[in-house]
């Protein structure tokens, strides 16, 4: 796990972007897992910049979402499906056919969560993963004390999440009780996961994911089981971290070939 602390999430989320654009320059067709939510806006600020001024070809990307709310449309203002439109996919030129996320009006989940399962297999596995991190340190949808193991299903919100979640709706009665979420197993099936974590309110979920023990509790720390994370955070969310000058030193001193800045 590397974990890259810049001054603030701008920093942080540009720097994030040249990763990224790396990986799409290096490999045209990859398959992308996006997020929704405030924390991946500026990353997608940049890769919109970089696709409209330096050209970032996204025609052959494949895109897999994480997550959708139960009950909403596709039009609805606070569907993810509408977030990733108006945030992200009316700006490149990912073709609509390679966009995929989870349908909240499907009338039979559990298999429309196993085909969607099949889907991410059949395009050959999801290369990178963007993951935010909650206060409570859940990862997608994947409340805590959700399984490690877990896959694609419907989840009951936490409190917490939907308070955190209002802000996206009218009043907090408003903001649905269940999703569908990739699971914790499938997040872990990605050739390699992408954490960004913003502000001090994150900081002690991203302590526990990266230095704490392995634990259901914070489903975040799961990706401590992962090959290759990248974690890209503000000085903020790293401040309560206690190898802070360890992480800068190895960011610091990777080698040429390492370096995507």
């Amino acid at each position: 796990m590397e974990i890259v602390i810049k001054d603030n999430a701008d920093t942080a989320s540009r720097t994030a972007a040249n990763y990224i654009a790396q990986l799409i320059r290096r490999k045209p067709n990859a398959v992308l897992g996006l997020a929704t939510g405030r924390t991946p806006l500026p990353l997608y600020r940049e890769l919109i910049r970089m696709h409209q001024e330096e050209g970032l070809d996204f025609s052959g990307v494949t895109t897999f979402n994480l997550d959708e709310y139960v009950g909403l449309s596709p039009e609805h203002p606070a569907s993810y499906n509408y977030f990733m439109r108006t945030n992200l996919f009316d700006y490149v030129n990912i073709p609509e056919e390679q966009v995929h996320l989870p349908d909240g009006l499907t009338s039979d989940i559990p298999a429309h969560c196993s085909e969607y399962e099949k889907k991410i297999e059949k395009a050959g596995g999801i290369d990178l993963q963007i993951l935010g991190i909650g206060s409570d340190g859940h990862i997608g949808f994947n409340e805590p004390m959700s399984s490690l193991a877990s896959r694609t299903r419907i989840k009951t919100l936490t409190r917490d999440t939907i308070k955190d979640n209002a802000c996206f709706f009218s009043s907090v009665e408003e903001v649905p009780r269940h999703v569908i979420t990739m699971g914790i197993g499938t997040i872990l099936d990605s050739r390699t996961c992408l954490l960004l974590a913003f502000g001090e309110n994150k900081a002690e979920a991203l302590a526990g994911a990266v230095e704490g023990p392995l634990m259901a509790a914070l489903p975040a720390s799961s990706l401590q089981l992962h090959p290759v994370v990248k974690v890209f955070c503000d000085e903020s969310a790293a401040c309560q971290c206690r190898q802070t000058d360890y992480y800068r030193w190895v960011y610091d001193n990777k080698p040429q070939w390492q370096q995507f800045e």
